[in-house]
């Protein structure tokens, strides 16, 4: 812990939960959303080579579950800078004992948390509110040939989403489902 970022655990290894610690006075507050000398214990490398931001209009949206294989494996840090959303990160590490688990975690604007997802995670949102915005940091740089994708309604996963699904991409929707062997 450092006096600015409180390092939560989850039941799955290496998947962490930031809550910021904002200076407050008169004026507002300010936050350090990222910081890689107070995250080196949790994140093992030294550097963020992409950062994304994303705007989803409305309410019920689900984006995901996506990650990157191979080489491009990425670690990401996700933050809520607008709207409320239920954020969701899948263990695909074959090796794993929590593999295919999920766990879920609230982010908004106001409850100043943020999700850092390791390598070998699939992750993806539902959105709670209307007009939310997403700040990623990524460890890697987006490969279209490393990319990959698990189905969000896939019921071998039993991803629990709180709302109706009321808008996705054709190609988050069309993943192949999960095969039982």
């Amino acid at each position: 812990m450092s006096d600015r970022l409180l390092v939560l655990d989850t039941p799955l290894e290496g998947l962490k939960i930031i809550n910021r610690i904002p200076l407050r006075d008169t004026r507002g507050y300010f936050e350090r959303l990222f910081c890689i000398k107070e995250l080196s214990n949790f994140i093992q490398v030294k550097q963020i080579a992409q950062v994304n931001h994303t705007v989803t209009l409305n309410r019920g949206t689900v984006r995901g579950m996506h990650y990157q294989r191979g080489d491009a494996a990425e670690a990401k840090f996700v933050t809520c800078i607008r709207g409320e959303v239920f954020d969701v990160a899948v263990d695909v590490r074959v090796d794993s004992p929590t593999y295919l688990s999920w766990h879920a975690v609230i982010l908004s604007e106001s409850n100043l948390s943020s999700f850092l997802i390791p390598e070998g995670f699939a992750h993806g949102v539902q959105t709670l509110s209307d007009s939310c915005e997403l700040l990623y940091l990524h460890t890697k740089e987006f490969s279209a040939d490393a990319q990959a994708g698990l189905n969000p309604k896939d019921p071998l996963l039993g991803i629990d989403w709180p709302l109706q699904i009321t808008d996705i991409s054709h190609k988050d929707a069309t993943c192949e489902l999960l095969k039982i062997k």
